[in-house]
């Protein structure tokens, strides 16, 4: 990069590209859009430079060293013949870019929407317009450049209509919802509802950070998962740390985070139900025609624009209310051809944006476009690698009926305890990799890791009971089904006929039917979520009894005094 770089250089590199990268949002957009357009082209060279000067500069290195990609420290473009700064901020130093050098600005969210804290002074600002004579903009959609103009007369000249890469990108990949959907261990007759906050007090985490937590204790985890897409600049400025601090009890009860990098897009187009605000991820979930709940909307988004028609036809969550329905209501009022019109107000021509931008970039480079490489391709966003999304302590509720069915309901232990009532019964259920003690000793039933066999199920059953004296019951699972092991030393076997089934749910069926006073025997119907199984229950030989440590072995209980509801 140098004034002596051609004498290692492998590859022609007759222009020079310098992709401006400040905040994690505007350096994901870049390494999303710059793929595509300066394919197979050996006469582009393309830098990374890092301008320093962003509150939410945190984690940019590692996000371009991830990528592979050449960094230059920022300062050092002042020393450099470069042809053109591509840049998704708004924000950057211009002060080392060379004069004659043109910078294109794309943006890192749906057009001219929100106001935002201005760094050079104690207002708002409008994000996205770089107001320097270098600068040329990209924009979506014909009314963005009109709103250009009011704002910034002299910009709307150097304003290109190109439309949006990611919009693109996200409505061609509906395709491959099914593989999100796995990727998110989203399984068959599961809702993902996915929760969308962008950064500041006025966002859906600024004004309400124990949503995920109340949202996910309010749904069962065998009818939903629940997700969420946090801003970049939340991460930057709190760190990870501080973010899975705050939602540690969104975790717990099995939150998936989406990390900011990568997946978000994808998370979109698997999503049933979108819970959001004013940020540009709930724009793109709306255009995408998915039932939407406002859970925050603040005065920060821009009157007249289409982000704030979205938010005066989209029904707001209310907070005080049970969560559930509400989420119901939404998916069955909702209006998707209203919706996707208010998201076409965004966006002009979608599927050309790509191709007209690798026209425009050429242009600036004054470089012909490659002949013989096609239009750029179209990339499908790439698949979700969320963290999070295992329970592993539950209130279980069975309810056993006389016609043979045991209905099992489940929910995270951040929930209020259910009631018992007649036929009803509840126990507190973990797995023994649940991190919190307190909860493992109170634990009614626990669940083990799967074995190679019934008889080696068994032995890791007994094992579990040995370790906690409190546990009524211990299952594990194998190939076929799973073992349970009763304190008094009693074994049953259960396989369900059909799909199967946790071995937390075996284990709800077995403690249902003792509770019940039922033999433990025969073939049961068990209705779980939405899914309903037959499960063969055979009692097994008892060739010892637990070892409790010092403690003689109990004698055979009754349902009565086998356990209550266990509340720690």
């Amino acid at each position: 990069m140098g004034p002596d770089a051609r004498r290692w250089r492998t590859f022609p590199g007759d222009r020079l590209l310098v992709a401006a990268a400040r905040t994690v949002t505007s350096t994901v957009r870049l390494l999303d859009t710059l793929p595509a357009l300066c394919r197979s082209d050996p006469r582009l060279d393309v830098v990374f430079a890092f301008d320093p000067t962003s509150a939410f500069g945190d984690g940019v290195h590692d996000l371009l060293r991830t990528a592979g990609v050449r960094i230059m420290p920022w300062g050092q473009l002042a020393r450099t013949e470069c042809h053109l700064v591509v840049s998704a901020s708004e924000n950057i130093d211009l002060t080392p870019v060379p004069a004659a050098c043109p910078v294109l600005v794309l943006p890192h969210g749906v057009g001219f929407h929100k106001l935002v804290p201005d760094a050079r002074g104690t207002g708002r600002r409008l994000p996205g317009v770089m107001d320097d004579e270098r600068a040329w903009h990209t924009v979506s959609h014909p009314d963005q450049i009109t709103q250009l103009a009011e704002h910034h007369p002299a910009l709307a000249a150097r304003a290109r209509l190109i439309g949006d890469p990611c919009h693109d990108q996200i409505m061609a990949s509906r395709p491959l919802r099914d593989r999100y959907r796995a990727a998110l261990g989203v399984r068959d007759g599961q809702r993902l509802v996915l929760l969308s906050s962008t950064w500041g007090p006025q966002s859906l985490l600024g004004t309400d950070p124990g949503l995920p937590a109340r949202l996910t204790a309010a749904l069962s985890p065998d009818d939903h998962r629940v997700a969420a897409v946090v801003h970049p600049n939340v991460w930057s400025a709190h760190g990870s740390w501080q973010v899975r601090q705050v939602e540690a009890a969104a975790l717990d009860a099995g939150l998936l985070l989406v990390p900011p990098q990568r997946g978000w897009q994808a998370a979109l187009v698997a999503a049933d139900v979108l819970v959001g605000d004013h940020g540009s991820v709930t724009f793109y979930g709306a255009a995408l025609g998915t039932p939407l709940l406002l859970a925050a909307f603040g005065e920060e988004s821009v009157p007249g624009t289409p982000m704030g028609e979205l938010g005066r036809v989209v029904p707001r969550l209310d907070p005080s209310a049970p969560i559930g329905p509400q989420l119901e209501r939404a998916v069955a009022e909702h209006d998707a051809e209203r919706v996707v019109k208010v998201a076409s107000g965004a966006f002009v021509d979608p599927g050309r944006a790509l191709e007209r931008l690798r026209s425009l970039v050429y242009d600036l480079l004054r470089l012909p476009e490659p002949t013989d490489s096609g239009p750029p391709p179209l990339y499908a966003a790439p698949e979700p690698r969320a963290e999070g999304g295992r329970v592993t302590a539950l209130w279980v509720r069975t309810e056993v009926a006389a016609e043979g069915v045991v209905a099992v309901s489940r929910l995270p232990v951040v929930a209020a305890e259910p009631e018992e009532g007649d036929g009803v019964f509840v126990h507190l259920a973990c797995d023994e990799d649940e991190r919190d003690l307190r909860l493992l000793g109170s634990a009614s039933v626990i669940t083990t890791g799967s074995a190679p066999g019934a008889a080696a199920a068994a032995a890791s059953a007994r094992e579990t009971l040995a370790r906690w004296p409190g546990c009524r019951l211990a299952t594990a699972g194998f190939a076929g089904g799973c073992v349970s092991v009763l304190w008094d030393g009693r074994v049953v076997e259960t396989r369900a006929t059909g799909a199967a089934l946790e071995p937390g749910v075996h284990a709800a069926v077995v403690y249902g039917l003792l509770r019940a006073g039922r033999e433990l025997g025969g073939v049961v119907t068990v209705r779980v979520g939405t899914r309903e199984e037959d499960v063969v229950i055979s009692p097994q030989p008892r060739p010892f009894t637990v070892s409790r440590g010092s403690a003689p072995d109990p004698a055979p209980q009754t349902p009565e005094g086998l356990d209550g509801p266990r509340t720690g």
